[in-house]
C-alpha cells in the first residue's frame, strides 16, 4: 500500500520535471532578480547611509571648526572693545587733566586781577585818605606835633569804622 505504482511514479515524475521545467524558466529567474534588486536596493542604502555619516561627520567637522572660529573672533572682537574703551578712558583723563589745568590757570589769573584790582582800590582809598587827612589837617589850626597826632588817630579810627 505504500509503494506507488509504476505508472502513478511515472506521471508523477513527468509532473514534477515539468513544474521543475516551469519554474526553471519563468520562477527562478523572477526570484533571483528580485533578490538581486533587494540586494542592490540594500547594498544602495548601505552605502548612502555610509555617506550621510561621512557627511554629517564633515558637517560636525565644519561646525566645530565655524564654532571655534566664531569664539576667536568673539575673542578678538572683545579684545578690540577693551583696547579702545581703555584708549576712549585715557583721552577722556587727558581731557581733564587739561581742562582742570586750564580752569585752574584761569582761576589763578583771575585771582591775581582781583588781587591787584584790590590792591589798587586800597592805594586810592589809602590816597583819598591821606589827601582827606592832609586837608583836615591844613584847615585846622592845630598848635603842636601832639594835636595832629590826636588828629590823625581819630581820623584813621573814623576811616576803620566805615
Amino acid at each position: 500500500m505504500l509503494t506507488p505504482s509504476t505508472g502513478l511514479l511515472f506521471w508523477m515524475s513527468l509532473t514534477f520535471l515539468i513544474v521543475l521545467f516551469i519554474l526553471w524558466k519563468f520562477g527562478f529567474p523572477v526570484i533571483t532578480n528580485m533578490v538581486k534588486e533587494r540586494k542592490a536596493f540594500i547594498d544602495d542604502s548601505l552605502r548612502k547611509a555610509h555617506e550621510a555619516n561621512e557627511r554629517l561627520a564633515n558637517i560636525q567637522k565644519e561646525g566645530e571648526s565655524i564654532l571655534q572660529e566664531a569664539r576667536e573672533k568673539q575673542a578678538q572682537i572683545l579684545k578690540e572693545a577693551a583696547e579702545t574703551r581703555d584708549a576712549i578712558v585715557e583721552k577722556a583723563q587727558v581731557k581733564a587733566r587739561e581742562e582742570g589745568a586750564r580752569l585752574l590757570s584761569d582761576a589763578k589769573a583771575e585771582i591775581e586781577q582781583e588781587k591787584k584790582a584790590a590792591i589798587a582800590d586800597i592805594r586810592r582809598q589809602v590816597a583819598a585818605l591821606s589827601v582827606e587827612i592832609a586837608e583836615k589837617v591844613l584847615r585846622q589850626n592845630l598848635q603842636g606835633d601832639k594835636a595832629q597826632m590826636e588828629l590823625i588817630d581819630r581820623m584813621l579810627d573814623d576811616a576803620n569804622k566805615q
